[in-house]
């Protein structure tokens, strides 16, 4: 049991408070948009199935594809997450033992062997990839490229301060990549959640980044605080968190949500603002409450809103 402590304390399991609810909101989108035999028929003989997500005779038809396509997802989100997490505490290992601030890291400090957690690492990507192949082709064929995304991403602190934006980029898959899970093909409303999380994880990792602002410049690494400073970097934080809430905003709209859609974006876009109220340049003491406390209401809340919305609306 320590063991499987250690490695979730590696992989920052609680974390996954960020991109799985927009996993789902993808999801879910995805149930209305698929192309289902039957119920297509249905529809097109004027039998009609209004709100499948309250319809007991959808769920009657399809219950069993879906549950296991939901947990597959599932596994899929943990599995990446897992590997990209522990394949970036291996690599950062040795600027992991520098920083008084992550010194105590499981790696530097002992806990767990760099081999084992890149062992970890490889079977956390290869149990991906199979779950990937029972979901559907394109998801399958897509894997490889989303591994490249999430590992990359650490590899990115070494060449660019553009790194904040990779990690945006590693978890916005997550509303597409369930959304093709289920529906099998593209379309503009998960992209538009998925952007919505590429700016808002680009902009709160920057304020998270401030931390480190002296060590990545003293270690030669890259980010936005290292390059611009403090100042700038929270205008550039509150500026992709600006383009965050224009997306929430513009998939409202696209996707024609009801009222609880835009209560969910009121929260969303709240909980934005807030995290800039309380992180000031001169004053990092509240940058974990921001980072985590903030960021996990904002997406658990939205997700519960839009949840709800497709159920009763749509």
């Amino acid at each position: 049991m320590s063991k499987v402590k250690s490695y979730l304390s590696l992989i920052k399991f609680s974390h996954t408070i960020f991109a799985m609810p927009f996993a789902l909101i993808g999801f879910f989108i995805g149930i209305l948009n698929a192309d289902y035999g039957v119920w297509n028929l249905n529809k097109a003989i004027g039998g009609g199935w209004d709100r499948p997500l309250l319809n007991p005779e959808f769920w009657e038809f399809y219950s069993a594809v879906l549950v296991t396509k939901f947990i597959l997802v599932i596994l899929c989100m943990v599995f990446a997450r897992s590997a990209a997490m522990a394949f970036n505490r291996y690599l950062d290992r040795s600027f992991d033992a520098k920083n008084p601030r992550t010194a105590i890291r499981e790696i530097p400090a002992g806990i767990l062997k760099a081999n084992n957690v890149l062992f970890f690492t490889i079977v956390g990507c290869l149990l991906f990839i199979v779950c990937t192949f029972f979901i559907n082709r394109i998801c399958f064929f897509l894997s490889p490229a989303a591994l490249f995304v999430v590992l990359g991403y650490s590899y990115t602190k070494r060449f660019t301060p553009l790194c904040h934006l990779i990690l945006g980029l590693g978890l916005s898959l997550a509303p597409i990549g369930a959304y093709l899970a289920v529906a099998g093909r593209f379309d503009l409303l998960p992209i538009l959640f998925s952007f919505t999380v590429l700016f808002w994880v680009s902009g709160f990792d920057i304020i998270y980044a401030l931390q480190d602002e002296e060590f990545d410049k003293t270690n030669k690494l890259y980010s936005i605080p290292a390059w611009l400073g403090k100042v700038k970097a929270l205008r550039i934080s509150e500026l992709l968190h600006v383009l965050s809430a224009v997306c929430v905003l513009f998939a409202g709209w696209l996707g024609n949500f009801g009222w609880l859609y835009w209560i969910g974006s009121a929260i969303f876009i709240g909980m934005l603002v807030y995290q800039h109220s309380i992180v000031k340049p001169n004053d990092l003491k509240r940058v974990n409450i921001a980072f985590m406390t903030a960021n996990g209401i904002a997406s658990v809340v939205f997700a519960i809103f839009v949840i709800a919305d497709l159920f009763i609306n749509f």
